[in-house]
């Protein structure tokens, strides 16, 4: 395609390793998962690109450059005569960079005109939205399974085995917070849950229905039952997720 001058500009942050986000541009599956069943890509310079859409619309383009897990470009344009960019008409960079936090995902489009621009700006809002949340959605069991390990150590009376439960799901970091503590670090958040057993003995805290997640952040609500099974209390824990997978901050909202 001949040069550009008008450009789409996007950037995220994914709380998931770089190299994690990068197959997502490389193998088809993980491809077709953001963009629409039937999608695919050859990962290569000059492998094809073709997406459909889940309305059935499709584009077309391919791999100009690939550097794991760094950096994509590739071209990118319409099969509909009637579309503003033809096949291969113009041309998106996506560049990966490892943070602290996860991965900065930056993506430059370039296209023909500031009209084909401006309808463009909305679209790679949502698409890399979706993209976001395709790629987290991977992490979706293993964040669920660390939620349930963090309410159950509500219940656990072994300090040295509840400190290491919590240093195999949580960030060495870990800040807590709720209606009646503050902590900050696991081992603080650990004495903390004996101190709970000691005030409330047989105190233990129960999953009610499925944790509701988006890209690194998950919602749980939960019921504080005593030993004879009688609620003492209910609300809902907010989760954050480090790029690692592990808890890196909880805040409990209590109802009433």
């Amino acid at each position: 395609m001949n040069a550009v001058e008008y450009v789409v500009e996007r950037s995220i942050v994914i709380r998931a390793p770089r190299e994690d986000v990068f197959r997502f541009f490389t193998d088809s599956e993980r491809f077709a998962a953001w963009w629409g069943a039937g999608s695919r890509i050859e990962p290569r310079p000059g492998g094809a690109v073709f997406i459909r859409y889940p309305n059935a619309a499709t584009a077309s383009g391919q791999v100009v450059e690939l550097k794991a897990p760094e950096r994509i470009v590739m071209t990118y344009g319409y099969d509909d005569p009637k579309q503003a960019i033809g096949p291969g008409g113009s041309r998106v960079t996506i560049t990966l960079t490892a943070q602290p936090e996860g991965t900065l995902v930056r993506l430059l489009h370039e296209v023909p005109s500031a009209a084909v621009r401006d309808e463009h700006v909305q679209g790679w809002r949502y698409q890399m939205a979706v993209f976001a949340n395709v790629v987290m959605a991977e992490r979706r069991a293993d964040e669920a399974a660390r939620i349930d390990r963090f309410l159950a150590l509500w219940s656990e009376t072994d300090a040295a085995r509840r400190r290491g439960e919590l240093a195999a799901i949580a960030s060495e970091t870990l800040v807590f917070a709720d209606r009646y503590s503050c902590t900050r670090g696991i081992d603080d958040l650990s004495d903390h849950l004996g101190a709970a057993q000691r005030f409330m003995p047989g105190l233990a805290l129960h999953r009610e229905g499925e944790a509701r997640a988006c890209q690194g952040t998950a919602i749980c609500d939960w019921a504080a039952r005593g030993p004879d099974g009688a609620e003492r209390g209910r609300g809902t824990n907010v989760f954050e997720f480090g790029p690692d997978g592990r808890i890196t901050r909880v805040v409990g909202l209590w109802q009433g």
